[in-house]
């Protein structure tokens, strides 16, 4: 992408599109496997047409080499058990510490980064991702519990997000080569796949859903994933994975805001200073990263 400024752009509205996504879980009354299945099922259904539709996409989609292929439904395995295991941590603790704590990807990334892709980061940059991870306690502190079944739902989300790590790591591999919609449909396709085999194994009911059950898997599927997921899939190519999981912090601000305005949830003067920092860390860090671009 020619435009810095673009990429910057188009990876903070992600972030506030993929902020919903607690809030939709939180609004569906369905276990997780089911909504995470029908999360990644609506957004392939949304995204097949572009590839069926598409001579380019379809080309691709039959040249594709064996390794390709692998890679794609390896991403598909991890986003479904990071779905999974996110969504389950929401039924044991609140919605600001397992936002929190699954916005952590930094803590992986920066170190998978260093090994895999050599990634060096500047005295700047670390100091920002230190202070934006900060933010980050600062708004979950008061919400984290060392006991009982909280802390089950804090270590699921902590899985989870060394599992998304890893799914980004191999988007950030495949899409110097692949394009958006063939690795998307792979990506989202084998993870609705494995969560729809998850799901019958575990006889979970497929229907039988309220109506707002039903729009909040929607609303996961076109905001949250299209808007949020599938940009951050796209940018992979342009943008490491390590500034993409730093500015994914900027979740938990856009889960606080839509809290307040849709789950009646205060935003505390603590929670304020968090989301302060968060936004110092991170206009520290892409800073540095941009001057070094």
């Amino acid at each position: 992408m020619k435009s810095p400024h673009i990429s910057y752009a188009l990876l903070f509205f992600g972030v506030f599109a993929l902020s919903s996504s607690a809030i939709f879980v939180k609004l569906a009354d369905a276990p997780a496997t089911i909504t995470a299945f029908y999360r990644m099922f609506f957004a392939t259904v949304i995204l097949f047409p572009f590839l069926l539709f598409n001579k380019k996409n379809r080309q691709e989609l039959r040249l594709l080499s064996k390794k390709q292929w692998g890679l794609g439904l390896l991403s598909g395995a991890f986003l479904a058990a990071h779905y999974v295991l996110w969504f389950e941590s929401l039924n044991y603790t609140s919605v600001a510490s397992s936002t929190v704590i699954v916005t952590l990807q930094p803590l992986f990334s920066m170190f998978g980064g260093y090994f895999l892709f050599k990634e060096r980061f500047s005295k700047g940059a670390i100091m920002g991702f230190l202070v934006a991870i900060a933010g980050s306690i600062v708004i979950g502190w008061q919400d984290f519990q060392i006991s009982g079944l909280a802390l089950f739902g804090d270590i699921l989300a902590l899985i989870a997000a060394g599992i998304i790590t890893a799914y980004f790591f191999i988007g950030q591999h495949v899409r110097k080569r692949l394009s958006l919609i063939p690795y998307s449909v792979i990506s989202y396709g084998s993870s609705t796949l494995l969560l729809g085999v998850f799901a019958f194994c575990q006889q979970t009911p497929f229907f039988n859903y309220s109506v707002q059950t039903w729009w909040s898997f929607i609303g996961l599927a076109f905001i949250a994933t299209i808007l949020g997921q599938t940009i951050f899939n796209w940018l992979l190519k342009w943008l490491s994975t390590s500034i993409i999981s730093m500015s994914i912090l900027g979740e938990t601000i856009g889960t606080c805001i839509l809290a307040y305005f849709i789950l009646d949830e205060v935003i505390s003067l603590q929670q304020g200073m968090g989301i302060v920092l968060i936004l110092i860390g991170l206009a520290l860090f892409l800073l540095q990263n941009r001057n070094k671009e």
